[in-house]
């Protein structure tokens, strides 16, 4: 159906992008001060912990931003892809979309620092396009003469939320979109003498990015990818912050605040809802972290203790996370973990609450067991609680 509405992309002044400077300082303020927690606390992590912990965070986003886009990964063949490209041991294969976003993220976190280019963008775009065969650019800007439109409904009632510029004016708009990001960078070559805040900067890049759309398709991740990027660049020490996971639990809110920033270059509002995301997103980091200490600080008091068995239902209900666990294990759940008969599965949960490795709730075939850990939940950040 026709509609009239103008994009920023078509706006005289674009793409110089405004926005209230005073109402994103405390927003700034609150995600520095998350990250450097985060960054000081991963320096508690022991060289093994450390590695398993990037490796959780990269298996996470990656599974997040594809299903950001509606598809659901393996997450267990995303991790053995990861561990793959990190030259570690595995035994599992994975399919194309599990090997493609787990190397595009590995990349992603062994090049944190470098400067964005059209290159690495490129490569981006093969890796998560990987096994596609419907696509006639791949690893390269979209080169069709079709619009390049979002859109939604049937073909009757068609809802255009996005109309992106032709792809004959994508090269150009991408060569100022990363000299831009060279020159905003914190002490990178060609940079300006005050660089912008990494929300403010990761925020405005993914608008951008996502205002241009030049790719056939994998916008939507890679634009992600370079708000990790832009983030980590902004920390005193590269680290990823996982916005993907909150994107996810606020896709709606994520969507619609993208398409009320599309028709105007005022990103104010954009960039608050995008900064709450983004704090919210480093807290559940410091929360994992936090989770993973106290693993090991259970597993330490345990040494020695356990049966095989029971070691193997600890970690499994550990590898869930802390979100993964809340409804608690069952006692049929321990049998099927480890192989276990009723007898011994009795046994083997007694034995593990007498040793406070778990906690029980409730009676009988309604027993539920519990990590014997504190949980750390991170609740959802509004933007009147980060901006004046």
């Amino acid at each position: 159906m026709p509609q009239n509405k103008s994009w920023n992309w078509q706006h005289p002044n674009w793409p110089n992008f405004t926005w209230k400077a005073e109402r994103l300082t405390r927003a700034e303020a609150l995600f520095a001060e998350a990250a450097g927690i985060v960054i000081g606390t991963t320096q508690h992590l022991d060289e093994a912990a450390q590695e398993a912990l990037m490796i959780d965070i990269m298996r996470d986003e990656a599974c997040d931003t594809s299903e950001i886009e509606g598809e659901i990964l393996d997450r267990d063949s995303v991790q053995s892809s990861i561990r793959r490209q990190l030259g570690l041991k595995t035994d599992r294969r994975a399919g194309p979309m599990e090997a493609g976003i787990a190397e595009m993220m590995v990349d992603l976190y062994r090049n944190l620092t470098t400067p964005f280019s059209e290159k690495n963008l490129y490569s981006w775009h093969a890796m998560v396009m990987n096994g596609r065969r419907d696509l006639a650019d791949i690893g390269r800007y979209r080169q069709h003469e079709e619009l390049m439109q979002i859109v939604s409904g049937p073909n009757y009632r068609r809802r255009v939320h996005y109309e992106a510029p032709p792809s004959a004016q994508v090269p150009a708009e991408m060569a100022r979109l990363l000299t831009w990001l060279r020159k905003t960078a914190s002490g990178g070559p060609g940079s300006i003498e005050v660089p912008l805040p990494p929300l403010t900067r990761a925020g405005i890049a993914h608008l951008w990015f996502e205002s241009i759309h030049p790719f056939e398709d994998g916008n939507g991740r890679i634009g992600r990818a370079i708000v990790e990027k832009a983030l980590a660049q902004g920390l005193s020490r590269p680290a990823l912050t996982g916005v993907s996971g909150t994107f996810l639990k606020r896709r709606k809110d994520y969507y619609q605040a993208l398409e009320n920033a599309s028709g105007t270059l005022d990103a104010t509002d954009w960039l608050l809802w995008f900064a709450a995301a983004a704090i919210e997103a480093a807290r559940r980091t410091e929360a994992h972290i936090a989770f993973i200490l106290d693993k090991a600080r259970l597993l330490a008091s345990l040494g020695g203790k356990l049966n095989a068995r029971q070691e193997k239902a600890l970690l499994r209900l550990f590898e869930a996370g802390q979100e993964g666990f809340i409804g608690g294990l069952s006692a049929r759940n321990y049998r099927t973990i480890t192989g276990a008969t009723p007898a011994t599965t009795t046994r083997d949960l007694v034995d593990l609450v007498t040793l406070g490795a778990l906690t029980r709730t409730g009676e009988r075939k309604g027993a539920r067991y519990h990590l014997a850990v504190p949980l750390h939940p991170v609740e959802h950040l509004g933007i009147e609680e980060i901006a004046p």
